[in-house]
């Protein structure tokens, strides 16, 4: 039994991200005194995001936007797109309870706007903060429930993440949160079969000049180091250097109980090829943080919990911005079609993976090419601007003819030919789409010069391609707490958060996984309190 203790609260979050800093402020709303612990300064990957949160079911947002949706209509679309991620009973709570999850939200100072996007897109402008930031509104999932936009932006310039876990922050500290950075978590404490603390070491007593240096570097590996993966190692390695010589071991008491919403593990190469060995995984551009390195699960793991779904990883191609795109046909080397291409990006992401070489690409012709070209500017931010400029210059390929253009490119004339025959009769005829695609969409291809756009996975340096794990601890879906290899669950422990399997865990449409991370941040913020009330 540990009989000393450096700092106690009655509930410790290892992992101060979006889902940890919900499941704090839950944990306090209940009464309990909360220790926050991160190994670098926080926000992790939820302040890199876009701070979309999927909601609907008429939250407050959608009713000033004129938008009418209630949680059956939600339930259809989501049941369809994420499948059995978690049960049915927890779907349809997540649903239910989506308007009170955006007032929690706003009480707690995250900003929304009812700006509804008139185009279809990857991301909105800074004019719009409501959007359809799924497959809502494609092939198939209309005919289950109407289309209604429920990708709530928080109101920021650019990508707005930190305008959702900044508020978040802010609205637990001035409610008592404690928060210690530079601290990471190595092993969970227990007493008997209960988790009762965790064992970490930290930067606290470093000479104030270290720890400024610490931050600094921890800024640089953060945002640059998503885009730039050598620059990450480079700084990490200087990181690391830092923790070995000034970092002290601590052992933090948890007198209710740990909940650990420390990422997934897409920073983790070793990890990821172990779990998925025969994904493209090497080809994409880890979204994270550094913090992002399995470990939180790795340490769960140790103490005898379950994990699941940890082969399960979302890649994203995003073709719009420009919205013309849309009407465009994404084909794979033998010249066959993939998909309906106004699916969500990860959807077509899941089709490159399965598609020969990984290999696919966007045919456009001239009047496709040319209204996209006009859309660029009104329809982009920045990154989305310089990715399509790249896309167009330096991953197209031209030719007068179909047939000319699929022989520059490389792939099968002949496939392509026959490809873009049916599509056009498909359209000339009025019959439907073979792959669904809505008829207001669909565009014949048919005016040269043709161009087909480089998407494949190996289109690295024109067009990166974001990716994420989705899974993690399995979880007991009414509390939040870590399931048990032996049975059961570890009492005194619960996660949230990509540190646990969640609504995404299937499949992920944007905004999906920052609305688990409130969702489930909340309920093992809240459920974590049992044991302290009890006792």
């Amino acid at each position: 039994m540990v009989r000393t203790w450096d700092d106690e609260a009655d509930v410790v979050v290892v992992g101060y991200g979006g889902a940890g800093v919900c499941a704090a402020l839950a944990a306090r709303e209940g009464g309990a005194e909360v220790l926050a612990l991160d190994r670098y300064l926080g926000g992790g990957a939820t302040a890199l995001s876009g701070g979309i949160v999927y909601a609907g079911g008429g939250t407050w947002v959608q009713r000033e936007a004129g938008i009418d949706d209630d949680a059956e209509n939600m339930l259809a679309y989501l049941g369809a797109e994420v499948g059995d991620a978690v049960s049915a009973a927890t779907l349809r709570q997540f649903c239910e309870q989506s308007p009170a999850l955006i007032d929690w939200l706003t009480e707690h100072g995250v900003p929304f706007q009812a700006s509804v996007c008139p185009y279809k897109t990857s991301y909105p402008t800074d004019d719009y903060y409501l959007y359809f930031s799924g497959s809502e509104n494609s092939g198939g999932f209309r005919d289950l429930a109407k289309p209604r936009q429920r990708g709530h932006r928080a109101h920021g310039r650019g990508v707005s993440g930190k305008a959702l876990f900044g508020p978040l922050a802010r609205s637990a500290a001035a409610r008592g949160v404690r928060v210690r950075t530079g601290t990471t978590a190595t092993r969970l404490v227990f007493e008997g079969d209960r988790v009762v603390g965790i064992e970490a070491r930290t930067l606290d007593g470093a000479p104030a000049a270290v720890r400024r240096r610490f931050a600094a570097l921890a800024r640089i590996s953060s945002k640059p180091g998503v885009y730039h993966q050598g620059l990450r190692r480079a700084v990490q390695a200087l990181l690391d250097r830092i923790e070995r010589r000034y970092a002290v071991a601590v052992r933090i008491r948890a007198r209710s109980g740990v909940v650990l919403t420390t990422g997934g593990f897409i920073a983790n190469e070793t990890m990821v090829a172990r779990h998925a060995p025969d994904y493209p995984w090497s080809q994409g551009l880890p979204l994270g943080t550094a913090g992002d390195d399995g470990s939180g699960i790795s340490m769960a793991l140790d103490a005898g919990a379950v994990a699941a779904k940890m082969d399960a990883l979302s890649t994203w191609r995003f073709i719009a911005p420009p919205s013309a795109f849309f009407g465009a046909i994404a084909v794979d080397s033998r010249g066959r079609r993939m998909i309906d291409e106004s699916r969500y990006g990860a959807a077509l992401g899941a089709a490159i993976a399965t598609a020969p070489g990984h290999r696919a690409w966007l045919l456009v012709d001239a009047e496709l090419a040319a209204e996209a070209r006009g859309q660029i500017g009104g329809q982009s931010v920045w990154f989305q601007r310089m990715q399509t400029e790249r896309l167009l210059r330096m991953g197209s390929f031209s030719g007068r003819t179909v047939e000319e253009v699929a022989a520059r490119a490389g792939i099968d004339a002949v496939g392509l030919r026959e490809t873009v025959d049916a599509h056009n009769r498909a359209i000339e005829h009025g019959s439907p789409d073979p792959l669904g695609k809505p008829d207001e969409i669909r565009r014949p291809i048919r005016t040269g010069p043709f161009a087909l756009l480089d998407i494949s996975f190996t289109a690295r340096l024109t067009y990166p391609m974001p990716m994420l794990t989705l899974g993690g601890l399995l979880v007991d879906e009414e509390t939040g707490a870590v399931r048990a290899e032996a049975g059961g669950v570890i009492p005194g422990l619960y996660a949230a958060g990509r540190a646990a399997v969640g609504i995404c865990s299937n499949g992920y449409v944007s905004g999906l996984s920052l609305a688990d991370c409130v969702f489930a941040g909340r309920r093992a913020g809240s459920n974590v309190l049992e044991h302290l009330q009890r006792s």
